[in-house]
């Protein structure tokens, strides 16, 4: 399971007019805030484009909206935390517009409904990931006084006829599956997403064409395991998707994400070596270098594994760039499998990792083994894999310096405006002097190049 964090206020730019109506929807605003990972921005995405099919507007601001939604995330229980402080600060607005309705939405909804609308009495509606269809009905009955709750796993939703209202100007997701099978012991995706089930392959294709037509220059094919992805009917599996889209759009971007180490095949990194536009950069989280700890989590491969795919990867793509997801203080970890996951780190020197301490979730069977690992303990040995990591990073970037790398414009840096940044595609950053002069504008593809580097980005100037 992939968990890139992201707090997002999801909104269009441009949203469609309201009909002249009596519709009860005319006039109202909507607004979205996306907590968790890149599947919660694109289903905010899909739930605008549901709720401005019924007659809605979207706004950025909070103090306008007369519905206010937050998608979370349930990974782990730092990200439930945030919800319930954010719950808190939303109440400012519901003592201000006594007609507000805030729905919380997503996996945190599924997994604490009950108490979400028990408990926390601000919230009007709590719907699930399989439920988003509902949502306009379930507002309209919250404007009326009634609390709603929709949390039903599906088997077969994919939102496949939906249209995602995106606001992203350059890059989009698409979203091929849904759910997950692996049933890892410490995630409780399956229990909050369900199933895996497949979009079918022509529809997502046809999907990326649009979003080409649409100026996108990027896409990301997202799913909780990617590499599981079928398409029944013509029984094309994820390698054939990801090609079918690379000769759609030849001149976009395709990245995707997250894979599983068990279903990394040949034939997937056969094809990410044979099309130009499929992003030379793959996250395949590991969680632990210790067998033992790996056969606890449910992770169904071997360290070995691991490491014959990273030389499969290393052999046909020399410059593919690398990042994992490593979780410390798993149940029973001692020193040994810590030391082993650091030497798993120092062999494969990823770019980059998303690191995480143990966090005990309910309904998974990592909670009936106990969180015997003090939180002392965790916080040391997380510690000491951001301190390696950061090491390798900077050590891997470097490499770069001197280098011209191929960037996509994605526009003003954060911290300086003077500078611009953009993305290689191996998915690093890359911080660029710009003035008025140098004729490049948001999604141009231009070549840099590399002067410095810290651990994080690389820096550089604009050449011809």
């Amino acid at each position: 399971m992939f968990d890139l964090p992201v707090l997002q206020n999801t909104v269009s730019q441009d949203p469609a007019p309201l009909p002249l109506s009596a519709d009860p929807s005319a006039g109202r605003l909507l607004y979205v805030e996306t907590y968790g990972c890149q599947m919660n921005i694109s289903d905010s995405e899909i739930v605008m484009g549901v709720m401005q099919k019924n007659g809605y507007a979207v706004t950025d601001k909070p103090d306008d909206a007369d519905i206010i939604f937050l998608n979370t995330c349930a990974i782990r229980d730092n990200a439930e935390k945030r919800i319930h402080e954010r719950l808190k600060h939303l109440k400012f607005y519901k003592k201000k517009r006594e007609h507000l309705v805030v729905g919380i939405l997503g996996c945190m909804a599924e997994r604490l409904r009950d108490e979400l609308i028990n408990k926390e009495r601000l919230v009007d509606i709590v719907v699930g990931p399989d439920e988003y269809r509902r949502i306009p009905e379930l507002v309209e009955e919250a404007f009326s006084g009634e609390k709603g709750i929709a949390v039903k796993l599906s088997r077969v939703e994919t939102y496949d006829d939906i249209t995602p209202l995106r606001t992203e100007g350059i890059s989009a997701w698409i979203t091929v599956m849904r759910g997950c099978d692996n049933f890892c012991s410490f995630c409780v995706v399956p229990f909050t997403r369900g199933r895996e089930r497949s979009r079918a392959m022509q529809s997502i294709v046809d999907e990326t064409r649009q979003l080409q037509d649409s100026g996108f220059k990027e896409v990301t094919l997202l799913g909780q395991n990617v590499n599981s992805y079928r398409d029944e009917a013509s029984n094309s599996d994820f390698a054939d998707l990801l090609a079918a889209c690379a000769r759609a759009v030849p001149e976009m971007r395709i990245r995707y994400t997250t894979s599983h180490p068990h279903d990394m095949s040949d034939k997937l990194i056969e094809t990410m070596a044979e099309y130009d536009n499929i992003c030379k950069y793959i996250h395949l989280p590991v969680q632990s270098g210790s067998d033992r700890i790996l056969k606890l989590m449910n992770r169904d491969y071997s360290v070995e594994h691991y490491y014959e795919r990273m030389a499969k990867i290393r052999e046909l793509m020399p410059n593919c760039a690398l990042s994992t997801d490593i979780i410390a203080g798993f149940p029973t970890e001692t020193e040994a499998d810590h030391e082993a996951t650091m030497e798993l780190m120092r062999v494969v020197r990823y770019d980059g990792a998303y690191m995480f301490k143990y966090s005990p979730r309910e309904r998974t069977k990592a909670w009936k083994m106990g969180d015997d690992i003090p939180d002392e303990v965790k916080i040391v040995r997380l510690n000491q894999i951001i301190e390696q990591q950061q090491r390798i990073s900077h050590e891997m970037n470097q490499q770069h310096i001197g280098t011209v790398e191929t960037v996509l414009v994605e526009g003003p840096s954060k911290r300086n405006q003077a500078e611009w940044q953009g993305r290689t595609d191996s998915n690093k950053v890359v911080i660029f002097p710009h003035n008025e002069t140098t004729g490049y504008i948001v999604g141009d593809t231009i070549r840099t190049h590399i002067e410095r580097a810290t651990s994080a980005t690389l820096f550089g100037t604009v050449v011809s």
